[in-house]
């Protein structure tokens, strides 16, 4: 009989008193340590392996858990979304950790309001939950550069997901500070947590298996020694990305469960059954169908595992929104697939965090299978359309440059310290230059500019990299602005996957000598200047929306050509033409009664720019293929 678990501990190492919250009995109380009364200590639990099934205090328990994601969910609204889990008949819940949330700049830590990772596990506790956590460091996620902030590829020499000293060194560093953060809510102290998961996928990756056991003592050395730790893969990749003494689980998506748990047991007959992600739904990217999948084969594949004593963690329940710039990619290193905003993955919560059809289907094959019928849900509000101003003011990205840098080489987004945004290359060049302009290493999507006029754009994802620059008549400016459309997140791309002009720029035959580089994070719209006159080309516009009540609305982006879209200054997400998404979910508490403040930017942009707000997401055509 095999056994995987760590001994535990009956105490709490240090009570949390973080924004004031306090430990009482098994649930977290928010409140002021004062004036609190007296705090019983923690009630710890235990969760092992014994063979084929988990243990929890030595009886019998069976994971039926969903993915939500913290970042994805607006922080008013965790607490919906975990009593909605609950209602489904999850008794668990999982998520990953946002490395490049919580460590935006080296050494630079932030666990407050959205990122506040202890008050949701805290939460989910409150409301009867068990936590997975998945920490990475590497989670792909369809996020940014698979959760990795982007300061570690300014070090070329630096390789993720290897055993190089400085990768390894900046991973010890952050999971470090994760686990003051994780380990008073692990089980073993009276918290939520029950199993953490070692890297991600990792076989499809690799098959260091050293490099992930030096994760897996990272992970004990940190404080976050789980009572289980476990690896996850895609069937086929499990021998490679997993370890011999810890338990395995399969990620496969509607369709495939039978086979797959047959893979399992053929590879691990003695472990447990579990799947580490059902993909009961798929993610979108720009240019493509918005994906919507069949509820009713997945509601009666999930009744299978259940019935068949799998245990079971569903990916997505509620997908919610990679909001701001924090969209990902996909590439094998010739194509290029940046995801939309919209991470609604056709889930059983839709992005807004109503339930559909399928979350009752699925709640249905889940009483069925335990016998239990779980409480109602609770209602969802009603989603509003407020009006806009017709009169709007524009303010032109040339008249609202910031200081350059100048350099004789070129410079990505991480050599001058930028996550996130675009990217402008300047360059002058004398009468007689022209001919072919080639952009070899172009990441993402190039606008080419003379004297500010508008002569070509170039797209990764169409795999273009060159254009005809005209014969100047007379000395003039060349222009190259270049947008991050999401730094991919999965495959060995993400080891180059730095942005802006990443290679070399030839013009004609020639490279050019000097450059001036203008870093345009966007991060600070106070510092534009608006005026009242029309904006044509790469402009930003600010219009105001009249809010009697707040509630959560959708801001239908149809009109913008290509650019990002903030409400009160906060960045909502992207905006394409291309669709298939052409609305951008608008969180009712990140609105306020009276006049609130809407400001995109559109790369072409002109008199026909408009943004409307409406009370439904608007999707072009679906498919129900994943890709």
């Amino acid at each position: 009989m095999n056994t995987y678990t760590i001994s535990g501990e009956s105490r709490m190492r240090g009570a949390r008193a973080r924004f004031g919250r306090t430990f009482r009995g098994a649930a977290f109380v928010i409140g002021s340590v004062a004036s609190a009364q007296p705090v019983s200590p923690p009630r710890a639990h235990r969760f092992a392996v014994e063979g084929k099934q988990f243990l929890l205090d030595g009886k019998p328990y069976q994971i039926i858990s969903g993915e939500m994601h913290y970042v994805r969910i607006p922080r008013e609204y965790w607490r919906d979304r975990l009593r909605k889990a609950r209602a489904m008949g999850l008794n668990t819940i999982s998520t990953y950790v946002f490395w490049n949330a919580h460590e935006p700049q080296p050494g630079v830590y932030d666990f407050s309001g959205q990122n506040d990772i202890a008050e949701f596990l805290s939460e989910a506790q409150q409301e009867g939950l068990h936590v997975i956590l998945r920490p990475g460091p590497y989670i792909c996620a369809e996020w940014e550069l698979g959760g990795y902030p982007s300061w570690l590829l300014k070090d070329r020499s630096l390789v993720l997901r290897s055993d190089d000293p400085k990768y390894r060194e900046a991973v010890h560093t952050w999971f470090e500070r994760l686990g003051k953060e994780i380990s008073p809510l692990l089980l073993k102290n009276g918290g939520p947590i029950m199993a953490i998961q070692v890297e991600n996928e990792y076989g499809s990756f690799g098959d260091d298996h050293g490099y992930m056991a030096e994760l897996e003592s990272a992970l004990r050395a940190s404080g976050m020694g789980a009572d289980v730790l476990y690896t996850a893969d895609g069937p086929g990749n499990l021998p490679k990305g997993s370890l011999p003494d810890l338990p395995a689980a399969i990620n496969f998506g509607s369709g495939d469960a039978e086979k797959s748990f047959a893979k399992l047991n053929e590879l691990r007959p003695d472990g447990p059954r579990m799947s580490g992600e059902y993909w009961a739904g798929w993610f979108d990217h720009w240019g493509e169908k918005h994906h919507v999948t069949d509820g009713a084969q997945e509601a009666a594949e999930l009744a299978w595992m259940l019935r068949s004593g799998d245990s079971v963690n569903m990916y997505m329940f509620d997908g919610g929104t990679s909001f701001g710039w924090m969209n990902g990619s996909n590439s094998d290193g010739s194509d290029f697939q940046p995801d939309t905003t919209s991470y609604d993955y056709d889930a059983p919560l839709d992005e807004s965090g109503a339930p559909r059809q399928k979350y009752f289907a699925f709640r249905d094959a889940i009483a069925a299978a335990t016998g239990k019928t779980p409480a109602q849900p609770p209602p969802s509000p009603a989603l509003k359309s407020f009006a806009i101003d017709s009169h709007m003011e524009s303010a032109s990205l040339w008249e609202n440059l910031p200081q350059p840098k100048e350099s004789d080489a070129l410079l990505t987004m991480e050599d001058v310290g930028q996550a996130y945004g675009y990217i402008l290359y300047r360059t002058k060049l004398n009468a007689g230059e022209g001919g072919e302009l080639v952009l070899d290493g172009l990441h993402d999507y190039a606008q080419v500019y003379l004297d500010r006029t508008l002569i070509g754009t170039l797209d990764r994802r169409l795999g273009t990299k060159s254009l005809t620059v005209p014969t100047l008549k007379a000395a003039g400016t060349m222009d190259i602005l270049v947008e991050n459309s999401g730094r991919v997140n999965y495959s060995h791309v993400i080891l180059t996957e730095r942005k802006g002009l990443t290679g070399k720029v030839l013009l004609g035959g020639r490279a050019p000598k000097h450059w001036s580089i203008y870093s345009l994070a966007m991060n600070d719209l106070d510092a534009l200047h608006f005026h009242q006159q029309p904006c044509e080309g790469p402009c930003f516009f600010r219009v105001s929306m009249h809010v009697p009540e707040t509630a959560d609305t959708y801001l239908n982006t149809h009109d913008i050509q290509k650019g990002m879209v903030w409400i009160n200054g906060r960045a909502l997400g992207r905006a394409w033409s291309i669709g298939p998404q052409y609305s951008l979910f608008t969180p009712g508490p990140w609105l306020h009664k009276g006049d609130d403040t809407i400001t995109f930017f559109d790369l072409m942009g002109g008199a026909k720019d408009c943004i409307r707000s409406e009370s439904a997401p608007v999707f072009g055509g679906t498919t129900s293929q994943r890709n």
